[in-house]
Formats: C-alpha cells, structure tokens, sequence
C-alpha cells in the first residue's frame, strides 16, 4: 500500500514535532519537511547564550540535525522555498534556491508551520548598513561579530521586549554605550505587571540609557548608520538592533489560505485551515488561549509543540474526536541578576483583550526570617484573577534568586481554571533550607484574598 504523504513547511519548533512524532507514531507515512533557510534549524531563543559564548558551539543552537529526521525514513530539505499551494490538486509548488529550479510536489496532508519574520520599519535610512535584526543564525554571526569589534562603541536597541531585553544586556556587557528605545514608556511593560517593570527600571538604568515613549524617525549615516532619529531627540549609534516585534510569514498564502487582517492564518478548533487536508501550528497562528478564552498570538516554542503534537494524533481522523484544548503561554527571561517567569494574562493582555480581572502583588524572603538576608533573597509575584469568580487568569514570579520554577507551578494552576481559594490552600512541600511553612504561591493567594500575613 502506498505511503500517506504529509508535507510539512518550515523546520522550526512545530515543523520539527511535526516530523518526529509523524514518524514515530505512524509506519505508512512519507514526511517530507521543506525549509527556506539554509541552516537546519538554529534555535533563535538560544541566540543570547551564544552571544554571550555559553555554548558549546555555533552550529549546536539549534533544534534538530537533518539527520534526527532522516533516520527515521523522513526527508528534509534545506534551501527550499514553498511558494504556492493548489488544495484542489493537493501540491505544493517548491524552489530549490541552489539551483533556481521549481517541482510540484503531491501530498495528501500539510502542515504550515511557516512562522514570523521580524518587523522592519519603514523610515528613512533604514537600508544603512550596521542595522541588524536579532533573529536567525546569519544574524546571529553578525551580532558576534559587532559585539567583539572595538569600533563599535555606541549600540542602539530599538524595542525593549524581551529580545531588546537580550541584546541589551549582551552590548552592555561587552561594554558598549547601549541606547535602549521603545514606544511603550517601560521596558517589559507588555510582559510583566508596573509594580516588576519598577523593580527592574533601575537596573535597566544602572547598565544602559533608556530613551521610552519615543517614536523612530529614521536613521543618519554615510553607507552606515551612525545616528537614529527620533521625536524625542537624536542617539548616537554605530550599530542598531531591530527588535520591534514580529509578524507572520504568510503574504504567499493570502490568495489560498484564509487569513485575518494581521496576517495571522485563521485556524478552526481542529488546528485546520479552510482547507481541512491543510493544518496550521506556530506563530503564524492565533492559538486559543486557556485565561483569555479566546485566540490570541501566542509566539513560543512550548506552544508550537503542543500544537504539533496534537495535530499528529488527530491527522488522518475526518473529524477528531476533540479540540486542541489550548495553551496557557508561559515564558522565562534573567536580566542581569534578576530573574522571572510569567504564565498567562497579565495587566497589558488583560486590558488589550477586554477581560474583566483585578491585580494583586506580594512581596516577602523566600525563607523563614531566622535564615539571615544573605540566604534569604527577596521574591516577588503579582497575580491576574477574574474579580468575581476569583479563577486565576495570570501569574508572575521575579527575584535574584532564580525561583522561575514557579512559573510553571502558575502555568499548571490556569491550565486547570484554578481559584486564588485552590492556590491558596494547596499542598506543598516546607523545608526551612528552600521556602515557608506556607510556600510562597500559597502566600500570594492568600495575600490576594486579604487574608491575615503570615
């Protein structure tokens, strides 16, 4: 019997589970994985450790070898660009970028996992050289290269998210004078409650200059940059980083796939396309969001995963048996000596989407107060919570002691529609050498109920 033949576009997180688990579940499946780029699959979330020369090597940032694929009786291709898709004839047409030459190839299952690419802006001078984007292994060669370089003395970031947060840290540390720049009026403020965005402001200004609230303009240079404009005065800059967000990779789709007005692929509760023999996971799609109860962008790693891995179970049924349950979006991120983690709404998502929720913030030692300071670091966590209901919609944890475990602790607490009552009564662990006798997510929501401090 002829093999079932799933082509799957892009190499990323979701293309490489995709493949995996196709293989390893299935054994009447050809799995082909078409890649543009010609790196099979550097993992752009690992760039600031290479950056930062916490690696073992260059070539081992990434995801898979081509091989962990091909052993297994797939195939994948790098340098290989899908251009066009025809559902009715079940192609897709495919560029070999070496040789300049196109094939249709057949498929009786796809699987976009086509991505984002970072936004450029469209100002004056912004085909200077010295302007980089922080994605991508070719990128990535080149921010080492500027990092190292003595003539490059005065670096601009532009966009403190978290990978303006990365590259920040990455100039300052090579000791170069780091301008960090956004619109928003603090850096991190989409990803973490004002009361951590004012625990971490200070340290942001101890290594760097911060220029919020400020609007790009353009860039000044001869053949390379040596100035960004903005309407809040001029910065100095012999390199710029470009890290202002991301946006689907998807333009070549628009005439065949359903997309909506930001370029996001419109998916069902299936994870399928308009076309049900064609499926969607990743970033370029809005997964449905377990807090928010409704989709949203969600750009992580964990997520493309647990789409992929859904999508292979339920690939070949006409109608699965259940929906993709969703995900929560949970994500990690050091600064300097700080740590945190987050999971799930926060203040900025919350307000952006409409929901109902309230705030709350606890600060304490990490350990009973007989363990002096120097063991005894200070933690933090704010919570997200539906007013009425109290079902805990969001979470947070920051301090220099690196308690971001607990993330995922908040991630498992909203996956499963907890209240702040359930967080507050659960049972954990106490051992004096690493917590209290209450742990201190139960402090939080204890905390967030008025409860009396213990």
């Amino acid at each position: 019997m002829d093999k079932r033949k799933v082509v799957i576009v892009g190499a990323s997180h979701g293309g490489h589970e995709s493949a995996i688990e196709l293989l390893d579940k299935y054994d009447d499946v050809d799995v082909t994985v078409y890649e543009a780029a010609d790196f099979i699959s550097f993992m752009s979330c690992g760039m600031q450790l290479y950056l930062e020369d916490k690696v073992t090597h260059r070539d081992d940032v990434r995801n898979f070898k081509a091989e962990d694929i091909e052993r297994r009786g797939g195939h994948i291709y790098a340098n290989h660009l899908v251009t066009d898709i025809d559902p009715d004839k079940h192609t897709v047409t495919v560029k070999d970028l070496e040789t300049d030459t196109s094939k249709d190839v057949h498929y009786d299952k796809l699987i976009l996992s086509s991505g984002v690419k970072p936004q450029t802006l469209p100002v004056p001078g912004n085909d200077l050289g010295n302007i980089y984007l922080m994605r991508g292994r070719d990128w990535a060669i080149q921010l080492k290269d500027a990092a190292n370089d003595p003539a490059i003395k005065n670096v601009a970031i532009i966009g403190a998210g978290y990978i303006g947060t990365e590259a920040s840290e990455v100039f300052a540390k090579a000791g170069k004078h780091v301008t960090l720049m956004d619109m928003i009026d603090h850096p991190l403020e989409t990803y973490l409650n004002q009361k951590f965005t004012h625990i971490l402001e200070p340290i942001f200004e101890e290594h760097m200059d911060l220029k919020m609230g400020a609007k790009i303009l353009g860039f000044e240079g001869d053949k390379t940059v040596t100035k960004v404009k903005t309407d809040n005065g001029d910065v100095d800059a012999d390199l710029v980083v470009i890290a202002a967000g991301v946006k689907p990779a998807t333009a070549w789709l628009k005439d065949v796939i359903d997309l909506d007005e930001r370029g996001f692929i419109k998916t069902d509760a299936y994870l399928r396309t308009n076309h049900e023999d064609i499926m969607a996971i990743g970033d370029a799609i809005k997964p449905l969001s377990i807090p928010a109860n409704q989709k949203m962008p969600i750009a992580l790693a964990t997520t493309a995963r647990r789409e992929a891995q859904y999508i292979v179970n339920n690939i070949f049924d006409k109608k699965p048996a259940y929906p993709f349950k969703g995900v929560v979006g949970a994500s990690a991120l050091s600064f300097f000596d700080y740590k945190f983690a987050t999971a799930g709404l926060n203040e900025f998502s919350a307000k952006k989407l409409g929901i109902d929720h309230a705030e709350s913030y606890y600060e304490d030692s990490m350990r009973p107060a007989y363990v002096p300071s120097t063991n005894n670091p200070e933690v933090y966590v704010s919570l997200t919570f539906n007013q009425l209901t109290h079902q805990i919609l969001g979470g947070a944890v920051l301090s220099k002691y690196d308690i971001t475990t607990q993330g995922n602790v908040l991630a498992l607490a909203i996956s499963h529609k907890m209240t702040l009552e359930d967080l507050a009564e659960q049972d954990f662990f106490f051992q004096p050498g690493f917590d209290r006798q209450w742990s201190l997510l139960n402090l939080a929501a204890q905390h967030a109920l008025g409860r009396a401090r213990f």
